[in-house]
């Protein structure tokens, strides 16, 4: 693969708990960044959401990690990151994009040797610098157009500067949603969307469902995760009720007055 721009693959998310669904994305978005002929994929990183998210039933990151981490022990190129978990607040996907590509920046010119600060811009003319792209499903780009949840500088930011791996999801069209939003047509050459020819329907939200009353979830999730929810009584209709009634921390803090909203 020589001549061609290294890139790292980020992917967000509760990860309540990382299922088979998960990790198959970083596979079909792999192969079809390859095969583009363009990009060497180099790395992977599972970034889970902060508690403060506020999102029904989410587990403690702590445990979200963990689990995060025992289901990719046989990956060889997909990492578990908690710095984004670690957070006193909810850190906006554009924010953690920022703190990814700046690490990776700093590795790569240890690494060459060049020094120096960091480009503005992932994509330099010459193509040596490596480029980071937020991996998602396809349900992910509807949040795009989801009142008050993205600021709009944002979705420029990660669509233009970075660039999004979409993945297909049961009946979703993630072109539709790419044609349907201005920002997202207006970037639509660094979007690359990734069919599933064989559909992989695994849901975290179904998965706890079925915890909390007992059922299996054997093929689900990696047996190892089975036993780390079995042994820390995770996913129970108590835990279920937590953040009950609430409102997700990035549409409180789309509430707040605009000098509270700055980078």
């Amino acid at each position: 693969m020589a001549g061609r721009i290294p890139l790292v693959l980020l992917a967000c998310g509760s990860f309540n708990p990382i299922t088979h669904q998960h990790m198959r994305l970083f596979e079909l978005a792999r192969d079809h960044m390859h095969q583009t002929g363009q990009f060497q994929v180099v790395g992977g990183i599972v970034s889970p959401v902060s508690d403060v998210y506020g999102k029904q039933g989410l587990a403690p990151a702590r445990h979200r990690v963990a689990m995060a981490r025992l289901a990719l022990r046989s990956s060889d190129w997909i990492t578990v990151d908690d710095w984004e978990s670690q957070q006193a607040d909810w850190t906006e996907t554009v924010v953690t994009m920022r703190h990814h590509y700046s690490r990776i920046l700093r590795q790569y010119q240890q690494n060459t040797g060049t020094g120096g600060a960091p480009p503005p811009d992932p994509r330099p003319p010459d193509g040596a610098a490596p480029q980071l792209k937020l991996l998602c499903g396809a349900d992910f780009l509807d949040t795009f157009r989801a009142p008050g949840l993205w600021r709009p500088e944002h979705v420029a930011e990660v669509a233009g500067r970075f660039g999004l791996v979409c993945v297909s999801r049961g009946s979703l069209q993630p072109d539709r949603a790419v044609h349907e939003c201005d920002t997202l047509s207006r970037h639509r050459a660094n979007i690359f969307l990734v069919r599933e020819w064989v559909r992989n329907e695994i849901s975290a939200t179904e998965v706890r469902r079925a915890l909390r009353r007992g059922l299996s979830v054997k093929y689900l999730l990696p047996d190892n995760v089975i036993d780390y929810i079995r042994q820390h009584g995770l996913y129970t209709w108590e835990s279920e009720q937590k953040n009950k009634g609430g409102v997700l921390r990035p549409l409180e803090l789309q509430r707040a007055p605009p000098e509270m909203l700055a980078d």
